[in-house]
C-alpha cells in the first residue's frame, strides 16, 4: 500500500511510520520536517501536498495543536489554535483526501483522552476532540466509493510525560510504540466510524 502520514516526524508519527514501512510505501509528512512539507491549517497547503504525491491508498495524521488555558482566561486567539489544527486541519484533510483515496481508502485523525476525561486547563484541547470524534462519526456515512474513517485517541504517551506529565496527575501513560498498533488496525482492518482508544476505561 501506499499510505501518506501527516505529522510523520512526531512521536507518535514515528512509531506508525516504524510500524507500516517495512510492508508498505510510506510518505513522511510533516511541518517542518519530513519528504514533504504541510501547513494543516492551510487547506491550499494540504491540496498542493496531494498533487505532489498523488493518488494514495491510506492517509493517517498523527498532527495537531491545542492551546491550554483556564476557562476564564482563554482568548479567541487561542481558541482558534485548536479550532483550526486540531478540528478544521483534520475535517480539512480529510476532506481533500477523500478526492485522492483509490477505493476502498483509509483515513485515519487522531484525538486523544481528553475528550473523555477533562484536565486542568484542557477545555479547549476537550471541546475540539470530542468534535473530531463526532465528525469521524457521521463522515464515515457519507465518503463516497467504500473509503473508511476512523480516528486513534491516546492517552498520554510515555515519551511526552517530561512536558506534559504535570497536566495529567494519576493518569497511565503509554508508550508510543503501543499506539502504533490501533493504527495499523484502522489501515489494515474493515472499522470505520469508530473511535479506537488506547486507553483503559473513563
Amino acid at each position: 500500500m501506499k499510505i501518506a502520514i501527516f505529522g510523520a516526524p512526531g512521536t507518535i508519527g514515528q512509531h506508525v511510520v516504524k510500524a507500516l514501512q517495512a510492508d508498505h510505501e510510506v510518505i513522511s509528512i510533516g511541518q517542518t520536517r519530513g519528504d514533504f512539507q504541510v501547513d494543516l491549517t492551510d487547506i491550499q497547503s494540504i491540496r498542493e501536498i496531494f498533487e505532489k504525491i498523488g493518488h494514495v491508498d491510506a492517509v493517517i495524521n498523527t498532527a495537531g495543536a491545542a492551546s491550554f488555558n483556564n476557562f476564564m482566561d482563554m482568548t479567541q486567539e487561542e481558541w482558534q489554535v485548536g479550532i483550526n489544527s486540531k478540528m478544521m486541519g483534520q475535517i480539512n484533510l480529510t476532506r481533500v483526501a477523500a478526492d485522492y483515496l483509490t477505493d476502498n481508502g483509509s483515513i485515519t485523525l487522531t484525538t486523544g483522552i481528553l475528550s473523555d476525561i477533562p484536565i486542568k486547563l484542557g477545555v479547549s484541547a476537550s471541546t475540539t476532540n470530542g468534535a473530531v470524534e463526532k465528525f469521524v462519526m457521521a463522515v464515515a456515512t457519507e465518503l463516497p466509493r467504500g473509503l473508511r474513517i476512523n480516528v486513534v485517541s491516546p492517552t498520554v504517551l510515555t515519551e511526552s510525560l517530561p512536558d506534559y506529565g504535570p497536566y495529567f496527575p494519576g493518569f497511565n501513560a503509554i508508550d508510543g510504540q503501543d499506539v502504533a498498533p490501533y493504527y495499523v488496525r484502522s489501515v489494515l482492518g474493515v472499522e470505520t466510524g469508530k473511535v479506537l482508544k488506547c486507553f483503559a476505561g473513563t
